[in-house]
């Protein structure tokens, strides 16, 4: 069974005005059988024979029909500047189709950005409405052309219990289409592999140690939705594991955490403030999907609700992974606001043309919602006073569940299984 992808559309396009793409993501999130339904003919460089063809003579790698789709290209890194050459000499659209699911293990042999010839593409594991569990009734779209179409829906069957299920299950094709009763076995298996480099043809992933990924990965899962400095996730590690860890080392594992498609932070938003305010610019730090900090942490659904703090990290984290496929769906972004003053907003969505709406995400409850509203009229106010910026389309609370309306102030309030692009 195949669900639809809302990356698909980004896909088509890129394929229509560029000579190659490169879908590029953390494994086992889709891209192979996404990029599928797009290709007349396929390599996979997934056998040490094939990977050394590929090397040998990389041009073999090109011929097929087109689209020709070239899976993990990445083993053979000169496949990408035979590509460039060969669109250099008849540039055709949409002739070629490159996914990897890390970057190449010797960048110095990638000769060309690619810039004008192979367009980039990011993907990532299923959000909700992708995977199915999301009605749907709230639109991003709708909510920046005015939320005519927004939907009072009072009665909603997701629980905590559901949200702490899915935090931990994750957006990955083969956990969503799983069982229910064996879903998290399976992203607990997949974390485990993610560190299984021995005949990894990669030298730089082989020689990293997979305890200190892991030590590295467990500090940023407990720091995970906050601004912690990389000098605090350090230490956290020294601390913890007792054991040193220079500064060198620490940015070389966490390329490679980069290059594998596992960290994703969030950036800072800077609106240009006319104030003595100072804008913070401390990312902040996020995973391409909360199941890996919960397998990292050993964390289950039980544990979640059993810690509502902590959960309520975590859930804003797996917010943000559904808030940044649904902006990317229509081509916007997001960021993070805080300032030296102390007000923050977890996530705010900016559209090419720059209107831009901003998002609280809260379990829920009448307190934190009304803390989160609080927070998103001081800073429309602070952008309307000491910034040219428009005002923003739309102020939202996200919730872990509960109802979806519209406040009085004008705010909106819905859960994250009522949201979609």
């Amino acid at each position: 069974m195949y669900y639809r992808r809302l990356i698909e559309k980004e896909i088509e396009l890129k394929l229509k005005t560029s000579g190659a793409i490169v879908v590029a993501g953390p494994k086992f999130c889709g891209k192979t059988t996404t990029c599928m339904l797009y290709q007349k003919s396929f390599t996979k460089l997934n056998t040490k024979q094939a990977i050394a063809i590929a090397r040998m003579n990389p041009k073999t790698v090109l011929e097929g029909e087109k689209p020709r789709l070239i899976d993990e290209w990445q083993k053979a890194p000169d496949v990408w500047n035979q590509i460039k050459d060969d669109l250099d000499f008849e540039y055709q659209f949409g002739k070629y189709i490159l996914t990897g699911s890390s970057t190449p293990a010797d960048k110095t042999e990638v000769h060309h950005s690619g810039a004008g010839r192979i367009a980039p593409i990011k993907m990532r594991p299923m959000s909700l409405w992708e995977s199915r569990e999301s009605k749907g009734a709230v639109s991003l779209s709708d909510l920046f052309d005015g939320g005519q179409n927004f939907t009072w829906i009072m009665e909603n069957d997701l629980t905590l219990d559901d949200i702490a299920f899915l935090i931990c299950r994750g957006g990955w094709p083969i956990s969503v289409l799983a069982p229910h009763e064996i879903a998290l076995e399976i992203t607990k298996n997949y974390y485990n592999g993610l560190f299984v480099f021995e005949d990894c043809e990669n030298e730089r992933f082989r020689n990293k140690k997979p305890e200190i990924l892991k030590m590295i990965i467990r500090s940023y899962a407990r720091h995970i939705s906050t601004e912690a400095a990389i000098s605090t996730i350090i230490a956290d590690v020294r601390q913890s594991n007792e054991r040193t860890m220079d500064p060198k080392t620490f940015d070389d594992y966490m390329e490679a955490l980069k290059d594998l498609y596992i960290i994703e932070d969030l950036p800072a938003w800077n609106p240009n403030i006319r104030s003595k305010t100072s804008i913070r610019s401390t990312p902040t730090r996020h995973f391409i999907d909360t199941s890996i900090a919960c397998r990292a942490l050993g964390v289950n659904p039980d544990d979640l609700k059993n810690d509502l703090e902590s959960f309520g990290l975590f859930f804003e984290d797996f917010a943000v992974r559904d808030l940044s496929i649904y902006a990317n769906a229509i081509g916007g972004t997001v960021s993070h606001y805080r300032d030296n003053a102390g007000l923050e907003c977890d996530a705010v969505i900016h559209l090419e043309n720059g209107r831009w709406g901003a998002i609280e995400i809260k379990l829920g409850g009448e307190k934190l919602i009304e803390d989160g509203a609080k927070s998103l009229k001081l800073l429309r106010d602070k952008i309307a006073q000491k910034s040219d910026l428009n005002a923003p389309d739309f102020l939202m609370v996200l919730t872990a569940s509960g109802s979806s309306y519209r406040r009085d102030d004008g705010i909106y309030v819905t859960p994250v299984n009522l949201l979609k692009p």
